[in-house]
């Protein structure tokens, strides 16, 4: 049986079209996943996120703990930062791709993917040390807003401090009254704009929701989907667990290295991206553009060279919505580099695709701001 958010009878008075995924029943769209996009990058557009897991890890050994499990470097955090990182088995595959915050200097919270929560949960107490740390699960007590978009300072400005969520940094948390409610606010996001991600009590989920969404003059968050998610996390070349990693996969190969610091000291993997940075990749993810929008590759798709002969295969492919071009990700031999050409089939026929960087899109709000920054 699906799991269900808070939010699920807000999604219906919406119209929403829904579907099964990562093991819970969640809005695709509402009518259209293209307006969703360009909602999103030209205003505002509001996601359920309630899906994903939340762990509180606490204790005086906590920080110790998450640095032998997490390959990013806990040392670079203080209360009220965050870090993007990974969660290894011991042959340095990617068990889940997380956000970790600190919130105080013995309390984290960790934000995993809906679909392995509870892999996750139980990894990790696993691998829990016998005193000086404790792990809480509050996901069936946490509901999670995104408002994400290069209006989301406005909006979320009406009902909350202004000043305050306009100084936040990227990758940011703190604690502030929304509208009346204890929200903590995080300047986190998958869509490549500027976002805040909203963590409140289940019970008052829905009219966090109900605020947010309402229109306010020209202003307006529109509800978005899992559809215009995938397309707004492509665009921008972030990676989709599940698709695009997977316990097969390592951050290395993944382009993700700079999530791991092998300097830090010992945690779960590290002897095997070691060992694999010293022998060399064996594949490589890599960004791919196609020529137009009517050349659309698509997910598990086999990447070709000039013979006609599969070299890699496509993990995450789409039309890119603001380019109004196909893109993908993919797996590649390291041979290949960037402007070189590969090919997909469509009906019998060679059809190229370049190697190129993401993102794909690189002028968004989130880029702005963190220009304006420096």
């Amino acid at each position: 049986m699906l799991k269900v958010t808070p939010l699920l009878e807000k999604h219906r008075e919406l119209g929403a079209h829904l579907t099964a995924f990562g093991g819970w029943e969640m809005p695709l769209r509402y009518k259209s996943e293209l307006a969703e996009h360009h909602a999103v990058r030209q205003q505002a557009g509001l996601f359920d996120l309630s899906h994903m897991g939340e762990f509180l890890v606490r204790g005086p050994k906590a920080a110790e703990f998450l640095q032998s499990v997490l390959t990013n470097d806990l040392a670079k955090l203080t209360p009220g930062r965050a870090q993007y990182t990974f969660l290894l088995n011991p042959q340095g595959g990617i068990i889940d791709d997380l956000i970790l915050y600190q919130l105080e200097s013995e309390l984290f919270l960790l934000v995993v993917n809906a679909a392995n929560t509870t892999r996750d949960r139980e990894w990790l107490r696993e691998n829990l040390p016998p005193t000086g740390v404790s792990l809480q699960d509050i996901s069936e007590e946490t509901v999670l807003i995104a408002l994400s978009g290069p209006a989301s300072t406005d909006l979320l400005g009406m009902h909350t401090d202004r000043t305050a969520i306009e100084a936040m940094p990227y990758y940011s948390c703190q604690k502030l009254s929304v509208a009346g409610m204890e929200v903590l606010v995080a300047t986190t996001g998958y869509t490549g704009e500027w976002t805040y991600e909203l963590f409140v009590r289940k019970e008052y989920g829905p009219q966090l929701w109900a605020i947010l969404q309402a229109e306010r003059g020209s202003l307006k968050a529109s509800p978005a989907g899992l559809a215009a998610r995938n397309t707004l996390r492509l665009e921008m070349g972030y990676l989709l667990c599940g698709t695009d990693i997977d316990e097969s996969t390592t951050p290395l190969e993944a382009g993700a290295g700079w999530a791991v610091k092998l300097e830090k000291g010992d945690f779960i993997g590290r002897s095997a991206l070691q060992a694999q940075k010293q022998e060399g990749l064996r594949r490589k993810l890599v960004g791919l553009l196609s020529e137009s929008a009517r050349v659309l590759p698509r997910n598990a798709m086999p990447l070709l060279n000039e013979k006609g002969e599969e070299i890699g295969r496509i993990t995450s492919g789409s039309l890119g919505p603001t380019l109004q071009r196909g893109i993908a990700l993919g797996y590649l031999p390291p041979t290949y580099q960037l402007g070189d050409t590969v090919y997909i089939s469509i009906r019998g026929q060679l059809t190229p695709l370049r190697i190129t960087r993401p993102p794909f899109v690189s002028e968004t709000s989130l880029t702005q701001r963190l220009k304006a920054r420096l």
